[in-house]
């Protein structure tokens, strides 16, 4: 049987129809039900990580089937809703023995891994995706399928979390007014921190500070190093553009912390001496504990609903992408009907 799915072909958005996953031992088959498009899948596009199949890694779905597994284990997991994480280990290709990072418990770096629609694994672009059982995780039923499509990027923004003592950074800027940084600056401040977000699209700030944080308008270019003042302890670029990063070395103080959050096609230019100089202690950040997600959810202490900007329907995903590259536009996602 074969499924509608979309692949980068020329750095376009191109529909094929390709073969359901076939399920290895212990892995689960995934009705895609919301498939989130994030600013990852748009550099995929301009050539990041020369990613060639399906793109897509944020999703909730439904587990339509489990291969090689018990009847009891089976039925638990069969017609759930579910939201995954996107590494896939060498465990769960059966590869033996283990590499190091996972003997080490860090599977996330797997040196054999692949990544879920970023890096040689068919992403949430299509009708179906396959996913260990082990990357699964239940939606609760008093979370929506448009909060739940964010569990993973809101895990990513609660990683900070994981990273630091939260209660060592009183206050914490922000840099970037996008789905992502807009997404940390609730993580951070349901955690008790004083958050100043800083973006150059009054639109996205004004959502923001609906949700209680304050923010600051910037124009986004190289003048911004002489007209921002401020300094934090915690200054977490999530900008998502090389340019980002000269403005936050400037706002962390000496012996902050700058946590970055930025991936992007190519390089930028980076002046390493203020790192040196100020002694700043540079973290970078990654995916997260989809645990800790789903309980702000749950709890409603952070609803990214929001940010969505439209939702299109699976056929229309390169329409959708188009939409998404547009000034000014947040969340866009796709619905599998």
């Amino acid at each position: 049987m074969k499924m509608t799915s979309f692949v980068v072909r020329g750095k376009k958005l191109r529909m094929a129809r390709k073969p359901i996953p076939k399920l290895r031992p212990g892995w689960a088959l995934v009705r895609m039900r919301l498939a989130g498009i994030c600013n990852t899948d748009l550099e995929i596009l301009r050539g990041y990580h020369g990613f060639r199949g399906t793109p897509g890694h944020e999703f909730v779905g439904e587990v339509v089937d489990v291969a090689g597994v018990s009847p009891a284990a089976k039925k638990r997991w069969v017609g759930k809703r579910v939201a995954g994480e996107i590494n896939v280990t060498c465990a769960a290709y059966g590869f033996r023995p283990v590499c190091e990072f996972c003997k080490r418990g860090l599977k996330t770096h797997c040196a054999r891994r692949t990544v879920l629609g970023i890096v040689a694994h068919d992403g949430a672009f299509a009708e179906y995706l396959a996913l260990p059982v082990e990357n699964l995780h239940f939606v609760p039923s008093g979370v929506s399928n448009e909060k739940a499509v964010f569990i993973e990027p809101l895990a990513a923004a609660c990683q900070i979390l994981d990273q630091l003592d939260i209660r060592k950074y009183p206050s914490a800027a922000v840099l970037g007014d996008g789905k992502l940084a807009q997404l940390i600056a609730m993580v951070l401040k349901a955690a008790g921190s004083r958050v100043v977000l800083y973006g150059k699209h009054a639109s996205k700030l004004e959502l923001v500070r609906r949700a209680g944080v304050a923010t600051r308008l910037v124009r986004g270019d190289a003048s911004d190093l002489k007209r921002v003042k401020e300094n934090y302890r915690l200054v977490v670029e999530a900008t998502g553009s090389p340019t980002g990063l000269a403005l936050a070395q400037r706002m962390t103080e000496p012996r902050g912390t700058l946590l970055l959050k930025s991936t992007f096609h190519g390089a930028g230019p980076v002046e390493t001496w203020p790192i040196v100089v100020k002694e700043i202690t540079v973290v970078g950040s990654r995916c997260g504990p989809f645990a800790k997600a789903i309980a702000l959810l749950r709890s409603g202490k952070v609803d990214p609903t929001p940010l969505i900007s439209r939702t299109f329907v699976l056929h229309d995903a390169d329409a959708a992408i188009a939409r998404a590259q547009k000034r000014g536009v947040m969340k866009v996602l796709l619905r599998n009907t």
